[in-house]
């Protein structure tokens, strides 16, 4: 087979400046240094127990239980064998982090635009406009790693898809099948689950131009479709579905442990179907699974959408350094605060004045490329136009989330699992990849010599008037549209700045407004100049792209850096080891035991306390539901300060906590020098016997029960189990009974059992109907599931050894359908380069 080299040389010339770019970007990397990312110090809480297993053993841990009071590791990165997929994946991300995802970004949409017949020069432009799009490096600095690396390989699903469509079967399909596994691998379901979205948007602009081919003049008869399939049109798209429905069950069998996994966790998560009818004020759940006003707490204003043009244009993030040229450090200066202590607090501004509870930075998209993309609405005129309009229209209309109820209520009553996910602001990643896309489609137009100059003209003309007429309308008449106050200023107003100093910070907001629209109206216009000096022959073609490549860099690189800056990057060793151990941690570990501490102040949204002990707290998009549920009812304090009550005490002591960490310094993000350790003289330890097993009729009735219930000796289960037919009512439990951990790690717990008669034995562990089996002497026994969350177990009367193993069989299900769609996939791929070699060959010959 004969290589070109001279065609290869400009790709490899532009993989090597995408590394560059990459590294130059987070350059820390190279010095050896690891960025910060606040998801992944969180992560790093979640995970510690596992991967500290992993080293030691070598061998993979499947439960942890050292957040929530127990989980499976599915979603923690568990690493299953035989997930060559991964393999890949890892040698695609041969960077550092996160420089490997930069990269994935700027590979990925490069091969989408090479797919789409766009010359190199171009798709490299496009791979600058899209790998820097602000959305997308904000969410590696905060450390979204999961949600990047699924963005970075919708350009190689796409163009998989494409290449099938241009009637590239074989190629197309083994692509998409790659892209597909890299894809799901990700594990980030609701970033595909947008992408599919996109692909039925995409499959409906195929199939309806396919009916009505602009080459044929359209006139419907009764035989239209009949002609439709004798002229190869229709047989060619339903081929193309076809085969790409095989391409995407093969990515999935691919993938089978990590989706088999998940699917049976998250229905057992919040993410799944509740059992209780009622919340814990007592009225009535309006929806099972994520609640609506969960799932659109993160909605995109209507107004917020011209942050895509303008970076600041509702401020920017919750936490903006306004500098020392604004309104705010200048009356801190006139009110005798001193300089370095005014610098101090101008560096952590609430500049955002929009809707969303927390906004780590604006989406901006860049003044340059939305330019471009207005051109190719007046110039492109391929199909691909139409999915890209389609895409970014219904992008933008759901991520208005409850701004748009309607269609928002529609997509969550009647479309399947899109009640699955929050966050609904986040699927604008779709007109993030759609809009440099059309940008650059735009400029290959340009570029067309068959296209009318007076076309061209005429695009730049209205694409820049309405741009700038956008901008200026909002400079001139900002102060009658808005007042900049924003969702959380009462209560900075009141417990920070005081009235006169916030209103200071709305002066200041209101002047980030004009700067930056000052800032978006001058870059459009220089496009524009580009743009028409190249139609006027002023400029040639590599000229104006080379000019356009400076522009984008400028423009979006020096927003990004706003956002996320080499600041973040610490020392390797800062970076395992991201809390610091505090002298309540060391006094809490002196004790060597098998027990849980309770943080109350960090709630069910911070990993602090997991990395050091047992806890019921922890941090994950995914809590376990019941265990979620179980803490909305008895532990959740709100922002009042926690109390050990009669309402809480059974509920800490059934799930054995042992100590209690009290902030005494108040409420801060991590415990301070003045926390200490309360000591809980009464948790019912491992396990214990009960005498008593009260029956009732529902999940409410289960949960209520636990108020005021003796879990020491009463336990409470509900009818419709197994157990609640088997079990009896009263058991025996002698003042010697006794049951002791004797061997313990997160995946099996070995105790010893001792009583006079047939008892009902209670764990302080959390109950998983999928993949826990209990053992008395070595003999497989079912268990059950008592006091909404707990496992119990019947053991005969006399001395006898208990095992608790967590041994999931969908594990090794998953392996086998892993292993045997990777071989397929492998057979496929060799398959398919021995007939191209050999076809070529024959053309040779």
């Amino acid at each position: 087979m004969n290589i070109d080299f001279k065609k290869i040389i400009p790709h490899a010339v532009a993989l090597l400046l995408f590394v560059v770019m990459s590294l130059a970007y987070f350059y820390p990397v190279v010095q050896g240094k690891k960025i910060q990312q606040t998801d992944i110090v969180q992560y790093a809480g979640m995970a510690k127990k596992q991967n500290q297993f992993r080293e030691a053993t070598g061998e993979e841990l499947y439960w942890t239980d050292n957040a929530f009071g127990g989980m499976p590791t599915y979603l923690l990165g568990a690493r299953y064998p035989h997930s060559y997929i991964k393999t890949l994946d890892r040698t695609l991300r041969f960077l550092p982090r996160p420089a490997d995802y930069l990269f994935l970004y700027f590979l990925g949409i490069y091969v989408l635009l090479l797919v789409m017949k766009v010359n190199y020069k171009l798709a490299f432009l496009g791979a600058v406009a899209f790998g820097f799009s602000t959305y997308f490096i904000i969410i590696l600095g905060v450390g979204h790693n999961a949600k990047a690396h699924a963005i970075a390989y919708f350009p190689l699903v796409l163009a998989g898809i494409l290449l099938t469509f241009q009637r590239k079967y074989i190629w197309g399909f083994l692509l998409t099948a790659v892209a597909m596994s890299l894809e799901i691998m990700t594990a980030h379901p609701q970033m595909t689950y947008y992408l599919m979205l996109l692909v039925i948007v995409l499959g409906i602009v195929y199939f309806f131009s396919t009916l009505f081919s602009k080459e044929k003049p359209f006139k419907f008869t009764k035989n239209y479709f009949e002609k439709a399939f004798k002229n190869n049109d229709l047989p060619h798209f339903f081929k193309a579905v076809g085969l790409l429905s095989a391409a995407v069950v093969l990515g999935i069998g691919v993938n089978g442990t990590n989706l088999l996994t998940t699917k049976q966790y998250a229905d057992w998560s919040m993410r799944g179907k509740s059992e209780l009818t009622i919340n814990p004020d007592g009225s009535k759940k309006e929806r099972q699974g994520l609640s609506k006003e969960y799932i659109t707490e993160y909605s995109y204003g209507k107004m917020e959408t011209f942050n895509l043009l303008m970076p600041r244009f509702m401020g920017g993030a919750n936490s903006e350094d306004l500098g020392t040229d604004s309104k705010t450090y200048k009356f801190l200066l006139q009110r005798n605060i001193p300089a370095l202590q005014a610098k101090d607090i101008v560096k952590n501004i609430p500049a955002y004045w929009g809707q969303q509870p927390i906004v780590a930075g604006p989406a901006y998209i860049g003044a340059v490329i939305i330019f471009l993309a207005f051109l190719g609405l007046f110039l492109v005129r391929s199909r691909a136009k139409w999915w890209l309009v389609g895409g970014i229209l219904m992008s933008l209309l759901l991520s208005w989330g409850k701004n748009l109820s309607f269609l928002t209520d529609f997509m969550l009553d009647y479309f399947p699992l899109y009640s699955k996910f929050r966050a609904v602001s986040s699927i604008q990643v779709i007109l993030e990849l759609c809009i440099p896309i059309l940008g650059v489609l735009a400029l290959a137009s340009l570029f067309n010599k068959e296209i009318a100059i007076e076309k061209k003209k005429k695009a730049v003309y209205i694409s820049t008037a309405i741009l700038s007429g956008i901008i200026l309308f909002f400079m001139l008449f900002k102060s009658s549209l808005f007042d900049f106050v924003g969702l959380s200023d009462e209560y900075y107003e009141k417990a920070i700045f005081g009235p006169e100093l916030m209103e200071i910070i709305r002066e200041d907001r209101s002047a980030i407004l004009t700067k930056d629209a000052i800032r978006s109206l001058l870059l459009i216009l220089a496009t524009a100049v580009v743009v028409w000096s190249f139609i006027k022959e002023k400029l040639k073609e590599n000229i104006v792209i080379v000019l356009l490549v400076g522009l984008l860099l400028f423009d979006l690189v020096s927003i990004a850096r706003h956002y996320v800056s080499t600041e973040g990057f610490v020392s390797k060793a800062q970076f395992e080891h991201p809390y610091r151990t505090l002298e309540v941690d060391k006094q809490i570990l002196q004790d060597k035991g098998h027990y849980r501490v309770f943080e109350p102040r960090l709630r069910m949204a911070n990993s602090r306390t997991a990395y050091f002990h047992n806890t019921l707290g922890g941090y994950h998009a995914a809590k376990p539901r019941q265990f979620q549920e179980l803490y909305d009812f008895y532990l959740d304090h709100g922002n009042e300060k926690f109390e050990v009550t009669a309402r809480n005490i059974n509920v800490i002591n059934m799930m054995n906590v042992k100590y209690i960490i009290k902030d005494l310094d108040g409420e801060q993000d991590q415990a301070g020098a003045g926390a200490i350790a309360l000591l809980n003289p009464y948790p019912n330890g491992n396990a214990w016997f009960v005498k008593k097993l009260n029956v009732v009729d529902t999940a409410d009735e289960e949960m209520l029960s636990l108020f005021g219930l003796d879990t020491k000796e009463e336990a409470v289960i509900r009818k419709g189990q197994v157990a609640a037919e088997i079990l009896k009512e009263t058991y025996g439990k002698d003042s010697l009974s006794s049951i002791e951990l004797i061997s313990y790690l997160p995946s099996e717990l070995k105790y010893t059992a001792e009583n006079s008669a047939a008892g009902l034995a209670v764990f302080s562990e959390i109950h998983y109907p999928h993949g826990w089996n209990a053992y008395i002497d070595g003999e497989l026994v079912p268990h059950y599931r008592v006091n909404y969350v707990l496992r119990a177990l019947e053991v005969p009367a006399g001395k006898h050894t208990i095992d608790f193993k967590f041994e999931p069989k969908i594990v090794s299900t998953g392996i086998a359908v892993s292993l045997t769609s990777t071989i397929i996939l492998v057979l496929l791929i060799l398959g398919a380069l021995y007939y191209e070699f050999k076809r070529r060959r024959e053309v040779k010959a």
